[in-house]
């Protein structure tokens, strides 16, 4: 028996870690000791009282049963409550807000619901995969690379768009505060972006999951808070990165309540939604916000973050390589002047793993990703370690 697979998986990439993995796992089983700076998953617990109400609500019996696909009545109010405080932003929850097991499930689950084969979707290029594969790709949609280029702060050139044929565009992935380059938008662009995106007739799906990990004063905004922004966009979030909860997959998505109805038609055929003790030790994490304002913890794990950041973007530059201290994510994203896979293989010799850019797209190549998800002390004897062979 032959077993071939879809056409539409056939078209994915080849996955450019495999031969960094391998490598990995050889030093690892012969014992190397390695210290990790290219994970992007919180090194931090859950505050305590989210641990709390996790063992709580997962200990009651009647949140075992299947939840509503679309998120429990009290998960999607306590969803608009935070972006009314947040951002200032109105929801609708039984129309404008969905629970997302994860944001990364909306993600690949949107482009199902609107993009038809042979379509375009714009994908910005460098990336999170999720958005050109797990989206595009396998809704049998053609990618459309944006260039994120340096001399334009990482950021879609809007105005070069508007030269492109973008007929059959039907989509447009965005995410800021950004992974991997730690690029920030401010509301000038966002309103740039949704003006194009009415001109045109494209949706615009927003990652915003990195919002509450910012540094020296900015605030991330969101698309929704922009004039005409839910007329053409559906944001996604999360408390993935916000409360250190990646394990618990509990993320939402927000905004056009058409979009969001196409969403939770697609999600109505291929999942029962999130658990309901996820969603309600949720409630309570986002409920810990008061007027807006993150609790304590939120605002501690940022400042630990941002003096990560201080210690290695202190390190990289006396090492002589090329980086700007990012206003939020936990990655720093550094120039290396060469083939970013090699420069990560001479990073493993010194015990260091970090992620090549071409991982993120073409036009990621040429740079490095570093998470600072590792405490100080690791961060400062990477760089002593990376001194060795840089």
């Amino acid at each position: 028996m032959k077993i071939e697979p879809a056409e539409r998986v056939k078209r994915l990439p080849p996955y450019i870690f495999a031969e960094l993995e391998k490598i990995i796992n050889e030093k690892r089983r012969r014992g190397v000791d390695l210290i990790s700076l290219s994970i992007g998953d919180p090194d931090f617990p859950p505050p305590k009282f989210v641990l709390e109400a996790l063992a709580e609500e997962s200990s009651n019996p009647n949140n075992h049963n299947y939840s509503f696909s679309q998120g429990e009545p009290e998960f999607k109010e306590a969803v608009a409550e935070w972006y009314k405080g947040r951002f200032k932003v109105d929801l609708d929850p039984q129309s404008e807000v969905v629970a997302l097991i994860g944001s990364k499930e909306g993600l690949a689950n949107i482009a199902r619901a609107f993009v038809n084969p042979g379509e375009k979707v714009l994908i910005p290029n460098p990336a999170y995969p999720v958005y050109a594969n797990g989206a595009t790709i396998l809704s049998e949609g053609i990618p459309l690379v944006m260039p994120l280029l340096e001399e334009n702060d990482f950021k879609p050139d809007i105005e070069s768009l508007v030269e492109k044929d973008l007929k059959d565009v039907k989509m447009m992935f965005l995410n800021y505060p950004n992974n991997p380059t730690g690029s920030v938008m401010d509301k000038k662009s966002l309103e740039q972006i949704v003006e194009f995106a009415e001109e045109n007739n494209v949706i615009v799906c927003y990652d915003n999951a990195y919002s509450e990990i910012t540094f020296d004063g900015y605030k991330a905004p969101s698309i929704l808070e922009v004039e005409g922004g839910k007329d053409v966009a559906i944001e996604f979030h999360s408390c993935s990165k916000t409360f250190s909860m990646t394990g618990d997959r509990i993320g939402f998505a927000v905004g056009n309540r058409d979009i969001i109805s196409g969403l939770l038609k697609v999600k109505a055929q291929v999942d029962s939604g999130p658990p309901r003790y996820t969603q309600r030790a949720a409630v309570r994490a986002l409920r810990s916000y008061v007027n807006g304002e993150p609790p304590k913890y939120v605002k501690e794990i940022a400042r630990i973050y941002g003096e990560r950041r201080d210690e290695l973007v202190k390190g990289l530059k006396r090492l002589g390589l090329e980086c700007k201290k990012p206003l939020a994510t936990f990655y720093v994203w550094v120039k290396c002047g060469e083939s970013s896979m090699k420069f990560s293989q001479r990073l493993l010799d010194a015990g260091v793993v970090a992620t090549p850019g071409i991982g993120f797209g073409e036009y990621g190549e040429g740079y490095i990703r570093f998470s600072v998800t590792q405490p100080k002390d690791k961060i400062k004897e990477a760089c002593e370690r990376m001194e060795k062979v840089l």
